[in-house]
């Protein structure tokens, strides 16, 4: 445990009616897809909404605003065998381009260059069989209703 450190991120749901916009996972460990928000790591100096603007610009290219906060949730789990613990600020926003929203999925690239697409997803459609990371997300965004 020599390289353990709490991650603080943010993420952003990006409603649009019964619908958020996810990224497709893979735990090859535990043989398990599950989806999560946009979002990533809040560098020194950032505030949560500066670190999603400049993430949300680095995956998809794309410009947000009325960045509305939602929660802080604490996610504690396993990715792939190895341990992690990530303090989550979360948000809900728009995107300055609306013709995102008529879209099926977005394509982007990860922090490492790797390729990835966002799509939409009914919040109605997560389950334990494909679930919704982090926990507690999809009660904070039943709570925090539009």
């Amino acid at each position: 445990m020599a390289n353990a450190r709490i991650r603080p991120i943010a993420i952003c749901a990006f409603r649009h009616g019964d619908r958020i916009l996810v990224v497709e996972g893979h735990d090859s460990a535990q043989a398990q897809t599950f989806y999560r928000p946009l979002g990533g790591g809040i560098e020194f100096g950032e505030t949560g909404a500066m670190a999603l603007i400049r993430e949300i610009r680095e995956e998809i290219g794309a410009e947000v605003s009325n960045l509305q906060y939602l929660g802080t949730l604490e996610n504690i789990f396993t990715y792939n065998g190895a341990a992690h613990h990530e303090i989550v600020l979360v948000y809900d926003g728009k995107f300055a381009d609306a013709t995102l929203y008529s879209t099926s999925f977005i394509t982007g690239a990860e922090s490492d260059g790797s390729a990835m697409r966002a799509l939409w997803r009914s919040i109605e459609s997560f389950s334990p069989q494909s679930p919704l990371y982090p926990d507690g997300l999809l009660d904070l965004l039943r709570l925090r209703q539009p």
